[in-house]
């Protein structure tokens, strides 16, 4: 009876942790959603609003991914996890104090390109200790300079004329702000108004995860937090493993010509993808091969590509994996330096989704090889678009941002779904409203519909495209990237 109590007891405990696990994964996986629909909402550009074409994110200490959201767009995670390894190495963490917040745009030290800010928000226990945790954010802002109002510099050649270049910086010191970086960031914006909004946007969304965190550490104990965190990465790392190892041992290989960078219109590039799979749940993506980097803004920095790697990889193998670290346990990746997928600075990288998804229509090339029954045909791209002008009459200048998307390719089993815009920027971006784009800006749109036909015929068709026809009612610049 006594050996029989105790069998019991240990059940019901075991039943309990897993069921504290769960719940305290969940808060974290809604810490992130929760800051990632906060700056949506909060933004000023239209863009962000109607597109959400936003990240957030809860990172430890030492830049590991712990949560990401998956409300807003999948493809900027690994540039909040690398962005938040250099901040820590510019400022370091023991220097840090609680109501700081940090921002930087920089697509050599973790960035994107100018346009997309990372804000990163340290997160302290009640008795002052930390930072544990880490708070971010991050969202293509209104407008930071360069050539082209938006950061839509299709021309540039190298990451000057694509805007203001922020290294890791404070916003914020204890709660107080530093009035001159906001200042310098005011200046350097043809909409200073939307750019300011925007960045506070970011800080709020931050200023909420960090709450959400901060009960969780209030909660549960500097201690048992971080091991829940242990066992959240290591449950994603075994599921990411058990995935990989349904797929036969080998080498697949496989690539993408892009047609131009823009800039020598009869040139095209290569990316280049081995992809090994040992057969002990582990990944290995070798880009030797891939052309070297170009003179237009095509480039992909090494957090935008390795953000694409994971997006590809993960969800081929399961998209309801979660998105943290343990998903990059799983991950052996070579950029080499120099290259399209890893630029050297000053290279322009603001059309850099050009090669992220050339690079993630690589690596499924190369496992549909490897696994023919999951196999998915190449798909359509992003266009993004901007327009821009000055009202006639009102001297009042404005700046319209929109996307276009083409169709998911086709699988293996089933037709692409249409303009999903899920292969490019993680399947979160929508395309343009007309109702919020006409009420604020001096446009009409005539249409916004599926292309007919578009999608390729065959057992299962490819996803259709997106056509829009816009009616300009005053002068403008038109930029398409």
């Amino acid at each position: 009876m006594v050996l029989c109590q105790e069998s019991i007891r240990e059940t019901m405990m075991e039943v309990r942790d897993a069921v504290t696990a769960e719940v305290v994964r969940n808060a974290l996986s809604m810490a992130a959603q929760e800051g990632g629909v906060v700056v949506v909402k909060a933004s000023h550009s239209t863009f962000i609003q109607e597109g959400a074409d936003s990240s957030a994110a809860v990172l430890d200490a030492t830049g590991r991914l712990v949560a990401q959201s998956t409300a807003t767009t999948l493809m900027h995670a690994a540039s909040l996890r690398e962005s938040l390894r250099a901040l820590i190495l510019e400022i370091p963490t023991h220097t840090m104090r609680p109501g700081d917040v940090f921002a930087q745009n920089d697509p050599f030290k973790g960035g994107i390109h100018a346009n997309d800010v990372a804000v990163l928000r340290p997160v302290f226990g009640a008795d002052g200790g930390g930072p544990y945790y880490f708070a971010g954010t991050i969202i293509h802002v209104a407008d930071l300079g360069g050539g082209y109002a938006g950061g839509v510099a299709a021309t540039a050649q190298d990451m000057f004329a694509e805007g203001m270049n922020l290294p890791p910086v404070h916003l914020y010191r204890a709660g107080e702000p530093e009035s001159v970086v906001w200042k310098i960031i005011e200046n350097n914006s043809r909409t200073p108004e939307k750019v300011i909004g925007d960045i506070r946007a970011l800080v709020s969304g931050a200023n909420v995860m960090a709450r959400r965190v901060e009960e969780l550490v209030e909660r549960y104990g500097v201690a048992g937090l971080s091991q829940h965190v242990e066992d959240y990465i290591a449950y994603t790392e075994a599921r990411m493993r058990e995935e990989l190892r349904r797929f036969p041992a080998g080498t697949y290989h496989g690539s993408f010509t892009i047609d131009s960078d823009g800039i020598e219109a009869n040139k095209t590039y290569q990316v280049e993808v081995a992809v090994t799979l040992p057969g002990d749940g582990s990944i290995q993506l070798d880009f030797e091969g891939t052309d070297p980097q170009a003179r237009g803004a095509i480039n992909a920095s090494y957090s935008q590509a390795l953000s694409g790697v994971l997006f590809a990889v993960r969800c081929f193998l399961d998209p309801s994996i979660p998105m943290n670290e343990g998903c990059y346990n799983t991950l052996d990746v070579n950029f080499p330096r120099g290259s399209l997928v890893n630029p050297n600075p000053p290279a322009a990288c603001g059309g850099r989704i050009v090669v992220v998804t050339a690079a993630m229509e690589a690596i499924v090339e190369a496992l549909s090889v490897a696994r023919p029954d999951m196999a998915l045909a190449s798909s359509g791209i992003v266009h993004l678009y901007g327009m821009s002008g000055v009202r006639t009459g009102v001297a009042s200048p404005w700046l319209l941002m929109a996307m276009d998307f083409g169709g998911l390719g086709a699988r293996a089993t089933c037709d692409g779904p249409d303009a999903t815009g899920a292969f490019v920027l993680g399947g979160r971006t929508a395309v343009l409203q007309v109702e919020p784009y006409e009420a604020q800006y001096p446009v009409m749109i005539e249409h916004t519909r599926p292309r007919l036909d578009s999608g390729g015929p065959g057992e299962h068709r490819g996803g259709l495209g997106i056509d829009t026809s816009i009616r300009l009612l005053d002068q403008a610049e038109l930029v398409v990237r």
